[in-house]
């Protein structure tokens, strides 16, 4: 018999070595698996996040237009500050109960020095601000995380699948492509993940990180107008 025949009969034919992703998956060397595992999870736990902020902006950004909305529209403050206090405001309806309650406290209480009243509004307004940009961006470090370094995990399955394709020809002493295939295979399936995972990430933390700036500059934009207000009910008192 024709030695090629042989070596192609210990080889075995070319469709016993599978190349559905699970297949791939059993196939690969434990190491590349746990890279394959590693990504999936990350590429899952981005989507995750990706839902919760694509919701918690756009919740963001109808609050404040509804809040705006009632605000400029010539209602009381009190009568808009009393209704507010009694839920969970966000964003600028949150800025304006913080800002309205350091007021009331402040003039309530009898105090003399008006200028230092405009001050603790402004502090408080600043905190408020600082603490929901906080809720907002929360999470938004993953998807960057995952966006910088999910290529570089894909990439070392790679480089180790490679290396599986090159000890199985030292091992055959066969650089058959039935041999090379399998490995190459399970590198390029870990690459693919890396890739799936980061550029998902990718996109949607610029995305978010454009929408977040937006709502932080809505924020301050609204803090200057009431601080104004305060401003001018502090000369009114004078």
């Amino acid at each position: 018999m024709n030695p090629t025949d042989l070596a192609q009969e210990a080889i075995g034919p070319p469709t016993a070595h599978g190349f559905s992703f699970l297949e791939l998956f059993l196939q690969a060397h434990i190491v590349v698996q746990l890279v394959m595992v590693g990504l999936v999870i990350a590429s899952i736990w981005s989507w995750a996040i990706v839902i919760e902020k694509f919701f918690a902006f756009r919740k963001a950004r109808a609050e404040s237009d509804r809040f705006e909305h009632m605000f400029w529209s010539g209602q009381s403050l009190d009568e808009l500050y009393s209704a507010l206090s009694r839920t969970k405001p966000i964003t600028t309806a949150a800025l304006f109960v913080a800002a309205m309650r350091e007021w009331k406290r402040s003039v309530e209480g009898n105090i003399r020095a008006m200028g230092g009243i405009q001050l603790r509004v402004e502090k408080v307004m600043d905190v408020t601000i600082s603490r929901e940009m906080e809720r907002l961006d929360r999470r938004l470090l993953f998807l960057a995380t995952v966006g910088a370094i999910a290529p570089f995990v894909g990439l070392f399955g790679t480089v180790w699948g490679i290396m599986t394709s090159f000890q199985a020809i030292a091992v055959s002493k066969n650089t058959n492509l039935a041999v090379v295939a399998p490995g190459i295979a399970e590198a390029l399936f870990a690459t693919a993940l890396g890739l799936l995972a980061a550029i998902p990430a990718v996109i949607f933390y610029n995305k978010f990180s454009a929408d977040s700036a937006q709502i932080s500059q809505r924020l301050e934009s609204f803090a200057d107008e009431f601080s104004a207000i305060v401003s001018r009910q502090i000369d009114v008192r004078s």
